[in-house]
């Protein structure tokens, strides 16, 4: 039977959520403010966490921020209830490690969804830490291999690419793998009708390449800066020596691997199974939490960008967005779309 801390310090929402949760078989602890919350987490060690931002004592940040520093409590789902829905919070939020968040009012199968898709993550998770992490116990047992990466990272050649310049074409060998510097890069893969499906957006301090170089494959999708970028280049004979020697250096790429594959299956399931309207509100929100150029509630990204990441027709992604626009939950001003609704948007992808 799974634990669940709720810390709230609004008691009707509070006993709501535990009513709910105890009623779909949960055993649930609860805490009226931060302070307390993380008390009871240290104690009662539940496996996952629902927290709420405003709060007395202490707020659900600095709740995080604890937890986060405590190795015994650090890896349990943490997940943001509130009613703040301002893009800086929510990408504030994202960027302090919460695995997710819940926006008032939320409801029943909401909660219950959010939960339980966090609940079997961590359980693969653990799975595949199981079956990987151990099996690699030969060579330097200390923690110097990030110390050794972060030196290679300062001393590497740093290269630019413009907007629109290729990194790598599908079926290239890969000879090495890239980390973004700055500036962002999308991979593309052609369907066999001619459109493009975006597998992924890379920013500054992701690495590009890490599955193609560890299963000794060519590329499988095409790489183009989004902008003016510059990436840091590792030959595949340096990276493969980085992970012989150094343990927290596989481990470091292990996690990195595991989180792309759970981003890309979540994403391969959106495309399968979900409206255009529903996937089309999913790449809204996620460039709107973590693209950096946001100026105020505004996101800017093209027409053929948002098909591609959608998996839909550039067209139907037209129709879609005057769809928003007419319902009052965007507006477009050139070449940037302006997010009137979040919230709306937001229970739209559930």
């Amino acid at each position: 039977m799974s634990k669940v801390l709720i810390i709230e310090d609004h008691n009707d929402i509070r006993e709501n959520v535990v009513e709910i949760l105890t009623l779909s078989g949960y055993t649930v602890f609860q805490a009226n403010n931060g302070k307390v919350g993380v008390e009871s987490a240290i104690f009662n060690m539940p496996d996952i966490i629902l927290c709420d931002i405003m709060m007395p004592e202490l707020d659900g940040y600095g709740v995080l921020y604890l937890l986060n520093k405590n190795p015994a409590t650090s890896t349990i789902p943490f997940i943001f209830i509130t009613a703040k829905s301002e893009r800086p919070d929510l990408r504030k939020a994202m960027e302090m490690g919460a695995d997710d968040y819940l926006t008032k009012p939320f409801d029943d199968i909401e909660l219950l969804q959010a939960i339980e898709s966090r609940l079997n993550k961590k359980k693969v998770e653990q799975e595949f830490y199981k079956d990987t992490i151990g099996t690699n116990v030969t060579g330097s047992s200390s923690k110097e291999g990030i110390a050794e990466l972060k030196k290679i990272i300062d001393t590497h050649a740093r290269r630019p690419f413009k907007k629109n310049q290729v990194i790598h074409y599908e079926g290239d060998r890969a000879v090495g793998i890239y980390l973004v510097i700055s500036g962002k890069i999308k991979t593309v893969k052609m369907a066999e009708d001619g459109r493009e499906l975006m597998t992924g957006i890379y920013q500054c301090n992701d690495f590009l390449g890490i599955n193609t170089i560890l299963c000794h494959a060519t590329f499988t999708d095409t790489a183009t800066a989004i902008e003016d970028s510059e990436l840091c280049f590792f030959p595949k004979e340096q990276f493969e020596e980085l992970i012989k020697l150094y343990p927290d250096v596989a481990e470091k790429f292990i996690k990195i691997l595991s989180n792309e594959i759970r981003s890309k299956d979540t994403h391969l399931l959106l495309i399968a199974y979900q409206s255009v309207r529903k996937r089309v509100a999913e790449s809204l929100l996620k460039i709107f939490i973590f693209e950096d150029e946001v100026q105020g509630n505004s996101i800017k990204i093209t027409r053929d960008d948002l098909a591609a990441m959608s998996g839909t027709a550039p067209e139907t992604v037209s129709r879609t967005l005057t769809e928003f626009r007419n319902e009052g939950l965007i507006e477009k001003k050139g070449s940037y779309i302006v997010v009137l609704d979040y919230n709306k948007i937001s229970r739209m992808k559930n």
